[in-house]
């Protein structure tokens, strides 16, 4: 069976879409076939950004490892008279359609709250949340009184979580493992950066999930998008000499993808 990676939390702009693709994308240059999905059915940042790497491909010549991404199925709205609502349906048939021939399944999630989300967190193996650095973020996760500083207790988001945990230990499933990853991280050690990350460490600690450091602001992110390219992929594309960021970008994949501890993995890029 597919490991389920889910890639999921209730703002935008927080890294959700390069997070999945340079994940999958490191997947696959690892060996490992992934299969990938996009929930947001507006958007489709993920999706999009999978197309735009086959047609680079494609129109440059070039054959790099790619995650293979599927639509969603359209189901009748009817149903199946099984009682089982559509857009699960819809879900729970993709991932049956790859389940046995991946080793990886990664799935984006929208930044708001909607039905395929709610039910792919409860499917999620691993799951990882992306934040940027700051309270306005944070504030995703839990409340925080504005004058102590002291947690007052988990969000919306965290207690979406806490449900689907909940469904898979009645269903008797493995417990999720859940990865908040701080993206945008200022280079300087600066003052709120110290407070955002100790109140995530005591956070971490009362609802269960791990930290991880995840990319900082870096130009070269808007730049590999068009071209469906990640940062695994320059050397191959013609860029012989890395610059200082490229590389600094590159180490913190690695660490990522070392950080994740996915079973059977060893990371050698």
């Amino acid at each position: 069976m597919a490991r389920i990676i889910v890639v999921g939390n209730e703002k935008g702009g927080s890294g959700k879409s390069t997070t999945c693709m340079h994940v999958a994308t490191a997947l696959a240059r690892l060996g490992q076939k992934v299969g990938a999905l996009d929930l947001d059915l507006r958007q489709k940042s993920f999706g999009r950004y999978i197309e735009n790497r086959r047609a680079y491909l494609a129109q440059a010549g070039l054959s790099l490892p790619t995650p293979d991404y599927r639509e969603l199925p359209e189901i009748d709205g009817t149903g199946s008279g099984t009682g089982e609502h559509p857009q699960d349906q819809r879900l729970t048939r993709a991932i049956e359609a790859m389940d046995k021939e991946m080793d990886y399944i990664v799935i984006d999630c929208p930044g708001s709250h909607t039905r395929l989300s709610q039910v792919a967190h409860t499917l999620a193996d691993t799951l990882i949340t992306p934040l940027n650095d700051s309270f306005v973020d944070f504030d995703l996760l839990a409340r925080v009184d504005p004058v102590t500083g002291k947690i007052k207790g988990p969000s919306i988001y965290s207690e979406m979580v806490w449900g689907a945990r909940q469904l898979r230990a009645q269903a008797k499933l493995p417990p999720i493992d859940w990865i908040v990853v701080r993206n945008r991280l200022g280079a300087q050690a600066m003052h709120n950066k110290k407070k955002v990350g100790a109140a995530l460490e005591e956070l971490s600690r009362r609802i269960g999930f791990r930290v991880l450091n995840g990319f900082s602001e870096r130009v070269i992110f808007r730049e590999l998008f068009p071209r469906g390219l990640t940062l695994l992929d320059l050397k191959d594309t013609g860029v012989d000499q890395l610059n200082l960021s490229n590389i600094a970008a590159r180490q913190e994949l690695r660490d990522l993808m070392a950080g994740l501890k996915l079973p059977a993995l060893q990371i050698g890029f």
